[in-house]
């Protein structure tokens, strides 16, 4: 596995892999409605391109296949850290947010903030992330509940 920067081609492959795996993963802890709202099909991808412009941004590659990809946007907030559902409990979320957290570092961040839905919750925790409060977003006119957190 290599962890390299986005590049513009890869549009299709991260917004696909995105609504794989709320659709998959994700649908462990949310409704049925609430996972449609969130990832759409098909996945817009004009809107994705339009999200990820705003980020540093790279994706995990193995045998030419993105099977995960992290954001890092201003101030030392992680957006976007997703596996695909087939490469899942391998290490490479842990991967990606190292790499992901030393660019921060490496930019001046002294902290880092997410907003972990409650799949990721668990993940962010083992990785040194406290959270500072629950919060009910609306995505697509439904409620979805998730958890802003900083290490």
């Amino acid at each position: 596995m290599t962890i390299r920067q986005y590049r513009d081609e890869d549009v299709e492959s991260v917004a696909g892999l995105y609504t794989d795996t709320v659709r998959q993963v994700n649908i462990r802890d949310y409704s049925p409605e609430q996972v449609a709202a969130w990832a759409p099909q098909p996945p817009d991808l004009t809107r994705w391109r339009k999200r990820i412009a705003g980020l540093s941004f790279w994706v995990a590659e193995s045998e030419n296949r993105v099977i995960g990809f992290c954001g890092l946007g201003e101030n030392g907030y992680i957006d976007f850290l997703y596996v695909s559902s087939s490469f899942q409990r391998r290490g490479i979320g842990r991967q990606l947010f190292e790499h992901v957290a030393a660019e921060a570092r490496r930019k001046g961040a002294s902290r880092l903030t997410t907003n972990a839905s409650i799949t990721a919750r668990p993940f962010f925790e083992s990785m040194g992330f406290k959270v500072l409060r629950e919060q009910q977003v609306e995505v697509r006119g439904v409620t979805l509940r998730n958890y802003h957190m900083e290490k």
